[in-house]
């Protein structure tokens, strides 16, 4: 054997190990798109990437760290000790191939410490509240109430008004709508939502049919409700009543992100008589109001930014376009993931309890609200003991994830909600790119047991990545379905990194971490100027600074699978 082949023996040893030992699934992945065939047996189709465990990452750092320079060393020794040529030369290479293992981990601990710092640095910036701060508005008479704008199952919303809590800046209502040649129009001058300038903010009344009428049982049975309440929305309540939330333990409260609905004031107050109350909800009136009414005298009410509409209002009059429903997608995955990190999962997600308005340029901007059903209960994170069938699984059964609509009661039974908010996601795509929700409707499919190759396809104008996104976010299992960080990663990658993604593999990410740089640099320019509050801008901020190296390689290897499911046209058959 030639040393030259011998050496050449060595290194594919090397990185043989690197790549089935350190990277397993990674290695796997980026195997069958390069075209090599693994010896484990045919496949008929591309291997799904599985993720990493930073565990056992660091231990096979650490192992072949000290296992390269042993072999180096050894292999040095050899060499000056004698032996044979071939083994000399084999020992060699296999040394000289775990000192270029060593380097690609110094590459990723290099791309890593880039993703942290640039994760901290993008979490400095505060997410900039719509509306300019206010020290009062605790009670009910300090607000000016217009018509009813809303109603659900358990409240009513009300427009409103007060002179200490104008808006930030007024937004633009502006609609796009789709040509026949799949071109965007804007279409605001036949149509266009209510302006929130008269009154810029939304007072939510809950209707209190059993919880008395002492503040105390008033918060503590509608505590979800004040999940995404400020750090001063309670203010006045705190000095008056002990909050115990359900089950005797304070719900968890959200930070402010730009896609979850932020409350800023929330009190208890007797029920007035409202405009259309008589009509819409009289059952829920105290009996001083209507005697056949069944409420209480007092209940909570919750002060927020006024919306011109839902998302399921909005959808009804345009459809958007590719890039515009891309957003509108990534946005809420970007607020399913803010919940998912502080261990709230919502639980009702669907079209109606997404509010929107717009950007000065007119994109939509999407905000998730109603937390009635939400999951954010301190000590349980986003697993629920489900012992026995009392206990509440959450609000809308058709778009409720697999995992929970299958789940059976029993003992030491918990239902995993970190992935279940990002399948009802996916579902909800469907709307966004102008078709009905497959989980809606007597003929729809059910979450409980429809089959994967039963979903149809988005349209045409939905991008490659949307499709490939809604296939991964509405697999029936969700070990195989990725998470809303990942998804989103996916979204981000496609519409502002394409060029970091034309020569880039998951074991190398040294291009990546350039890019990222670059961006970073773009987004800080960015919010110096007139468009730093866009859409655009925040969803870039919130990718910055939520960057993780293995959910971003992650990411890229669900690209890569997709780019090769394209190829083969597997696309309607993910496994």
């Amino acid at each position: 054997m030639s040393v030259k082949h011998a050496l050449g023996r060595g290194l594919e040893l090397g990185r043989s190990i690197f790549q089935l030992g350190i990277l397993k699934p990674a290695g796997r992945v980026a195997a069958k798109f390069r075209g090599e065939r693994l010896r484990l047996g045919p496949a008929a189709r591309p291997v799904q990437p599985q993720p990493l465990l930073p565990a056992r990452y660091r231990y096979f750092r650490m192992s072949l760290r000290g296992l390269a320079a042993q072999l180096q060393a050894a292999g040095f020794r050899r060499l000056a000790g004698g032996g044979s040529p071939r083994n000399r030369a084999v020992f060699l290479a296999f040394g000289v191939g775990l000192g270029l293992i060593e380097q690609q981990l110094e590459d990723d601990r290099r791309s890593a410490a880039t993703c942290q710092e640039i994760q901290a640095l993008f979490r400095k910036k505060k997410f900039q509240s719509p509306l300019k701060p206010f020290t009062s508005g605790y009670k009910l008479e300090d607000y000016v109430i217009g018509k009813q704008i809303g109603k659900g199952c358990n409240a009513a919303v009300y427009e409103a008004a007060a002179p200490f809590a104008p808006l930030r800046e007024s937004t633009t209502c502006s609609l796009v709508e789709l040509k026949p040649n799949g071109e965007e129009t804007n279409v605001s001058e036949s149509l266009r939502f209510p302006s929130a300038a008269s009154y810029p903010l939304a007072v939510k009344m809950m209707w209190n049919i059993g919880a008395g009428s002492s503040s105390e049982a008033i918060l503590n049975s509608m505590s979800q409700e004040l999940v995404p309440a400020s750090p001063e929305a309670l203010k006045k309540e705190k000095g008056e009543v002990v909050l115990s939330g359900h089950f005797g333990s304070v719900p968890k409260r959200v930070t402010a992100h730009p896609n979850v609905i932020r409350v800023y004031r929330a009190f208890t107050a007797e029920v007035p008589l409202l405009p259309g109350a008589e009509e819409e909800y009289p059952a829920a009136l105290p009996s001083r109001l209507n005697p056949a009414g069944m409420g209480n005298n007092r209940t909570l009410f919750l002060v927020m930014k006024n919306y011109p509409c839902t998302l399921r209002q909005y959808l009804e009059v345009c459809v958007p376009g590719r890039r515009q429903g891309s957003m509108m997608l990534l946005q809420l995955l970007e607020g399913v993931d803010h919940l998912c990190r502080q261990g709230i999962a919502h639980r009702d997600l669907k079209s109606d309890n997404v509010l929107l308005d717009f950007d000065a340029v007119g994109c939509p901007r999407l905000v998730i609200t109603d937390f009635g059903c939400c999951l954010a209960e301190e000590g349980l994170g986003l697993k629920l003991p489900f012992t026995s069938r009392w206990v509440n699984r959450g609000g809308n059964a058709c778009l409720m994830a697999p995992e929970v609509a299958t789940a059976v009661p029993g003992p030491g039974v918990e239902i995993d909600y970190s992935k279940a908010d990002a399948w009802a996601v996916g579902a909800i795509t469907y709307e966004i790119f102008g078709q009905p929700n497959p989980f809606y409707s007597p003929e729809g499919l059910e979450s409980r047991s429809y089959q994967e190759k039963q979903l149809p396809r988005l349209p045409a104008s939905a991008p490659e990545h949307v499709q490939l996104v809604v296939k991964l976010l509405l697999r029936r299992n969700p070990n195989k379905r990725p998470s809303a960080r990942v998804a989103a990663n996916i979204l981000h990658l496609s519409l502002w990194g394409k060029r970091a993604l034309t020569s880039l593999n998951p074991a190398s990410m040294g291009k990546m971490a350039d890019w990222l740089l670059c961006q970073s640099a773009v987004v800080l320019l960015k919010g110096c100027g007139p468009r730093g509050s866009s859409v655009e801008a925040e969803l870039q901020r919130g990718f910055l600074s939520n960057l993780d190296l293995e959910e971003l390689r992650m990411a890229v290897r669900y690209l890569m699978y997709g780019r090769e499911l394209w190829q083969s046209l597997l696309l309607s058959d993910l496994p």
